[in-house]
């Protein structure tokens, strides 16, 4: 059984739908990468996931976290899951930590809020779990406020937070962007190594594809608040059966090409989204069947949401 099952979630403000039908599942242990452009439902799926959805916002579907229904518990029973069973690491650090408080106050907090552990016993665990994210003489860095640390120091804060109480499932939302590459590498191989210590679930939402091949056991890149292509990540981007992945890899830098493709157009606001399939004013193999929507059909292991899928697949083939 997954650890985490979604189906079907929507979410709508009003007439307007930003999440469409979103489905899949994450096994424990396993990484689900989620790729696609800015504004396609990535950091929204997280959030409900979270049981954030802005206010206004209605979610419905189903997410089962151990076979337990999410949607629809009450905001006491969701305070207690956020933190505890998943957790949220976001891109910049600095929006996530508290500047007037010390870190390691902080991360005591969480240990005194589900685990409701006395005070001096708490700090205990915080200096402890600051030290195997290897924050430097963590005692005393302990005693520090966000602002006295550097960008890389405040992310392992974040990510000593976010493990604290061993969650089931970890949402990482652009969790290195904002760093350089060196601190990039420190920061994903610390997360992995607290993954396979607590055997987390993570899903780890990225712009940079590079990341997710490295990271993820599975990918679903996202368009317009729907999941277009799924699957086995070197399998969808070694052979990406829908034109958005094909595009979105033929913009990437390869060895040799001197020039990178571009996606013409841009992506269509939610409240005014194409006829049919979302992505077809922008296609190259549009036909007159793209202004029906196609559905997400599964194949195996792998699916795809695209009327001409098995003929681009083909065509890579030969």
């Amino acid at each position: 059984m997954p650890v985490l099952k979604v189906e079907d979630i929507h979410v709508s403000f009003g007439a307007v739908s930003i999440l469409r039908g979103v489905s899949f599942s994450l096994e424990q242990g396993k990484t689900l990468g989620v790729v696609g452009e800015s504004g396609c439902g990535k950091s929204m799926t997280a959030r409900a996931l979270m049981g954030m959805t802005p206010p206004g916002g209605k979610l419905t579907g189903s997410i089962k976290l151990d076979a337990r229904e999410l949607i629809g518990q009450p905001e006491r029973d969701w305070q207690d899951i956020r933190g505890k069973e998943i957790a949220l690491v976001m891109q910049d650090p600095f929006t996530s930590l508290n500047p007037i408080m010390k870190v390691g106050h902080q991360v005591a907090e969480v240990f005194q809020l589900h685990q409701s552990m006395p005070a001096s016993q708490a700090w205990d665990a915080a200096v402890d779990m600051l030290d195997k994210v290897g924050i430097p003489d963590p005692a005393q860095s302990a005693k520090k406020y966000p602002h006295q640390m550097s960008g890389g120091q405040r992310q392992r804060v974040v990510i000593a937070t976010a493990f604290a109480c061993q969650p089931k499932v970890l949402i990482a939302d652009e969790p290195t962007t904002a760093l350089d590459v060196t601190l990039q590498a420190q920061i994903l191989r610390l997360v992995n190594d607290l993954q396979r210590e607590f055997k987390t679930a993570v899903i780890f939402i990225s712009h940079d594809i590079g990341v997710i091949a490295e990271e993820a056991d599975e990918i679903a890149v996202f368009y317009a608040g729907q999941i277009v292509e799924q699957g086995e990540t070197q399998q969808v981007l070694r052979n990406p059966m829908h034109p958005y992945t094909k595009a979105l890899l033929g913009a990437l830098p390869q060895p040799g090409k001197l020039r990178l493709d571009s996606i013409t157009g841009q992506p269509p606001r939610f409240d005014d989204l194409p006829v049919g399939c979302s992505f077809s004013p922008r296609c190259q193999f549009k036909q007159p069947q793209c202004e029906q929507a196609p559905s997400l059909e599964w194949n195996d292991s792998r699916a795809v949401r695209c009327w001409r899928a098995n003929e681009l697949a083909d065509s890579a083939k030969g």
